[in-house]
């Protein structure tokens, strides 16, 4: 028995629709306000180490160093979590790229922009759980001057790129070649993220609650790592890694976090669940 084709005689068959999706580009303008997340973490929170996630949160809770880490680092996890919805959203809709043009690139640097927007008016003004700068007379004008700086320009870029016409040469490689640069910057961005500045050896432990100094200390010597500071509950240490420890040491010898900064604190850089 013959099966009739769906397709006249002599047809040719159709060609895949290779025309990007919406979901293409929420992806990469999600990929853009991680890079946003982590560009602000990196800089502010452990460069610069002007805030915490939470500075301005009232509450004995947070007066605590130690859990004034622990939300710097929630903050990062939080970014890393969007990062992979950005990054599986990016791998389903990969069929159009060739014919993604600058939207494509328009769509992460107005995410980069959403980010430093969100951040500024929610979290600065709305929510006031922090600044740029906590230890200025004038935080305003800080919050002001970040926001033009970091956020109108990509803002600016990102209109331009979209609103330009593309080119009517057919399908490229442009797209495919911008979507894993931009994927190898999000994937950079984590350890990045986790590394110490060159020439910096000391790091910030955190040990599970009740453990105590005597322990907590003995914890970190097992480790190869010599304490240079403690926090009154002894759980909270800043150990020196020169003498040849390592973070996985820290890890292996029961520590929650491990992360650096100087001894004020900064971002987590790793994080694990107490056994």
């Amino acid at each position: 028995m013959t099966i009739a084709s769906s397709q006249p005689y002599g047809a040719t068959p159709a060609a895949p629709d290779l025309r990007p999706s919406r979901g293409l580009f929420l992806s990469a303008g999600l990929l853009g306000f991680c890079l946003g997340g982590f560009f602000d973490g990196i800089l502010l929170h452990q460069v610069l180490q002007w805030h915490h996630f939470l500075s301005l949160v009232p509450g004995e809770a947070l007066r605590d160093i130690r859990n004034q880490i622990l939300a710097d680092g929630l903050f990062h996890v939080a970014v890393y979590l969007l990062s992979a919805i950005g990054l599986v959203g990016l791998w389903r809709t990969r069929g159009g790229l060739a014919q993604s043009g600058s939207r494509l690139l328009g769509s992460v640097f107005l995410g980069f922009a959403l980010w430093q927007a969100v951040d500024v008016i929610v979290f600065h003004w709305i929510v006031g759980i922090h600044r740029v700068r906590v230890d200025v007379p004038d935080p305003l004008t800080w919050d002001i001057g970040w926001l033009v700086v970091t956020g109108l320009p990509p803002l600016a870029v990102a209109l331009w790129l979209m609103r330009r016409p593309d080119r009517p040469s057919g399908p490229s490689r442009q797209g495919a070649v911008l979507a894993t640069v931009l994927a190898a910057l999000v994937l950079a961005s984590g350890p990045i993220a986790a590394m110490p500045p060159a020439g910096q050896p000391v790091m910030m432990v955190l040990y599970p609650a009740g453990q105590g100094t005597e322990a907590s200390f003995a914890a970190a010597v097992a480790a190869g790592a010599r304490v240079a500071w403690s926090d009154p509950s002894g759980e909270l240490l800043a150990v020196d890694l020169s003498d040849g420890g390592s973070v996985i040491d820290l890890y292996r010898n029961g520590a929650v976090m491990v992360g650096w900064s100087s001894l004020g604190g900064g971002c987590l850089s790793w994080t694990r669940r107490p056994a």
